[in-house]
């Protein structure tokens, strides 16, 4: 037997049993509701300004905003803008849809979360290209009921 495939078995072991079955789950359905959609689109990185406070005080009422990169022509346009919460039972928050005759791909709105998680912005655009971003948010106080 080669040790170095044992000890690559071994490490690789190890990294799944270090990493908590909860956060391999959140990922596992944030990639299900992203494809949902998205389709199976490649998504890239960059392009998306997300903007939302590193801590929330009041968890009810957290301010995002998502400005994407696109000149809204009529050739190419921003058509959606999806905002997801990893750790929410169902992760999508919100789905707006942008046409070519807004000046800028860009929307505002208040989410509420119960607990410190990540938020990621998606955008489609009107060639089939898909961009995202993420951006973590600390919770002092939840503004969900249990």
């Amino acid at each position: 037997m080669n040790p170095s495939v044992t000890r690559r078995t071994a490490l690789g072991a190890l990294v799944l049993v270090a990493l908590p079955w909860p956060v391999l789950a959140q990922e596992d359905a944030l990639a299900a509701a992203i494809r949902e959609q998205v389709g199976d689109a490649a998504v890239e990185e960059g392009g998306i300004a997300l903007r939302v406070p590193t801590v929330a005080e009041n968890g009810g009422q957290v301010p995002v905003t998502v400005v994407v990169d696109s000149p809204q022509t009529a050739a190419e346009h921003v058509t959606a803008i999806h905002l997801f919460a990893t750790r929410n039972p169902t992760p999508g928050v919100a789905s707006f849809r942008l046409t070519p005759l807004l000046a800028r791909a860009e929307v505002q709105t208040r989410i509420r979360l119960a607990e410190d998680q990540r938020i990621v912005a998606v955008a489609q655009f009107s060639d089939g290209r898909v961009r995202r971003a993420a951006a973590e948010i600390r919770v002092t106080t939840g503004g969900c009921l249990s």
